[in-house]
């Protein structure tokens, strides 16, 4: 099993910025793709973006493309997520998920281990 724990969370205005962090711990070797997701209230988890382990391709959902960034440090095997520009409908708990799965994987269901999550409020 993979353990995440989030850090980073907060309340910021519309247009500030945030980064999230994600330490994994336990069987990390085992991860292939690292990802963010986040639940707003009332609505679904849904995909922010996603990361290979090894080979650092990258890929976001439409909502935040060209506004946040998620890198990897292998060193310390911590996963972030760079927030700019944020907009008050980003407002959600933010959560850290590991999966053993290669591919543009985008679903809650091929991510088997998740962090506890970190809440993100913008104010307008």
């Amino acid at each position: 099993q993979v353990q995440l724990v989030e850090s980073g969370g907060g309340l910021v205005q519309a247009g500030d910025s945030l980064r999230l962090s994600c330490a994994a711990s336990g069987r990390t070797f085992s991860m292939i793709t690292l990802g963010w997701f986040r639940q707003a209230p009332g609505k679904e988890r849904e995909f922010v973006a996603a990361i290979n382990w090894s080979f650092r391709n990258t890929w976001y959902a439409d909502s935040v493309k060209g506004r946040f960034t998620i890198s990897r440090d292998n060193g310390q095997n911590t996963v972030y997520l760079q927030m700019n520009s944020l907009k008050p409908e980003d407002t959600a708990v933010y959560y850290c998920a590991a999966g053993r799965r290669a591919g543009y994987i985008r679903s809650p269901v091929d991510f088997g281990s998740w962090g506890q999550g970190t809440q993100v409020t913008v104010s307008s």
